[in-house]
């Protein structure tokens, strides 16, 4: 009996630690610029044959996005899914929302940059194709 009890407990105990772990994925907190932020942890959304990876950092939390799609830029992608929110310009899509965190340049000087592997994209969202295997980044940022 003793054995069978040890062993539930043990079972039960792996089971809690593996649970644990798993709530441990990248997720931050609804604090700060992340208090309107609609997702917090990493996300998959759509369907499509096409595959795109952007990482969405604020302050110092980041969660990343999956985006399947069968739009051909990186910004039809995003507007697709309501990741991001802007309005047209001079330049292209000017970018004032992701994922519900606003930067107001005329506001605070706060602005979305935007990368490609890490660089400073030389294009915009709307004008940079989505290639696979390229990581895309928005990274709230003040001037």
């Amino acid at each position: 009996m003793k054995k069978i009890l040890l062993k539930s407990i043990s079972l039960s105990l792996v089971l809690i630690f593996a649970l644990t772990l798993a709530g441990c994925g990248a997720k931050v907190e609804k604090t700060g610029l992340w208090e309107n932020a609609t997702y917090l942890s990493d996300t998959t959304l759509g369907q499509g044959a096409k595959t795109l990876t952007v990482k969405v950092k604020a302050e110092e939390k980041e969660i990343t996005f999956t985006v399947k799609t069968d739009k051909t830029t990186v910004g039809d992608a995003l507007v697709e899914h309501s990741v991001v929110e802007g309005e047209q310009g001079a330049y292209g899509l000017y970018i004032k929302k992701v994922n519900g965190i606003t930067a107001d340049y005329d506001v605070d000087q706060a602005y979305w940059a935007f990368y490609e592997n890490g660089q400073y994209a030389m294009s915009g969202v709307d004008s940079t194709d989505i290639n696979e295997g390229t990581v895309y980044s928005l990274e709230y940022t003040k001037g």
